[in-house]
């Protein structure tokens, strides 16, 4: 069976992958991203998804590629990286009280097929003082996460409730991406029999 590359250098997405136990290698895009902020949240992680998949397959293409990507929005604001604790900070404020959405995009491709869909989960945020914003920006993990949040670790403590794939919060709807990879031959019902073998 043709391998299966995740076009992504995330240790999140890594993490979810394994989860489904489908033997896998990473094989990360350097491609500079394209961003057409013209476009839907949901358009644009799909686009940038694609973007990634299809870098890497021009590298792969005897193998079946996997891109993602992820974005925060919030009234139509696109929320990335914050740049230093002051950004970060503008950020939380920003999000605590309200509501914004997560989108993940996800592109699987080889010789014959593409797949490209994208998830939304919104996430809203308890009141945050500012003693609790300075103490989640000194943990340091706001500096790597869209949105200055990370849910899978101490940002959990941020979130009052989420609507939606929480998995897709971290990097990855993991359940649906099983599911079409089912398209390009991956049984993840099967993955023990074929990690053994």
């Amino acid at each position: 069976m043709k391998r299966l590359i995740l076009a992504s250098a995330s240790p999140r997405r890594y993490e979810l992958l394994s989860l489904t136990l489908l033997p896998f290698e990473t094989y990360p895009s350097t491609l500079e991203e394209k961003m057409d902020l013209t476009l839907t949240p949901s358009q644009l992680v799909e686009s940038l998804a694609e973007q990634k998949a299809a870098d890497v397959f021009t590298q792969k293409p005897n193998h079946v590629v996997l891109g993602a990507d992820t974005i925060v929005s919030y009234k139509n604001k696109r929320l990335g990286k914050p740049k230093n604790a002051v950004e970060a900070a503008e950020m939380l404020r920003m999000l605590s009280g309200q509501t914004h959405e997560v989108y993940t995009g996800v592109c699987i491709i080889d010789q014959a097929k593409k797949v490209v869909f994208s998830v939304k989960t919104s996430v809203t945020f308890y009141t945050l003082d500012e003693k609790t914003i300075s103490w989640y920006i000194s943990t340091g993990e706001p500096f790597d996460k869209a949105g200055s949040y990370g849910i899978q670790g101490s940002g959990s403590l941020l979130v009052e409730k989420i609507q939606g794939d929480y998995f897709n919060v971290v990097g990855l709807p993991i359940s649906k991406v099983v599911r079409s990879l089912e398209d390009f031959g991956y049984l993840f019902t099967e993955s023990v029999t074929q990690t053994e073998k």
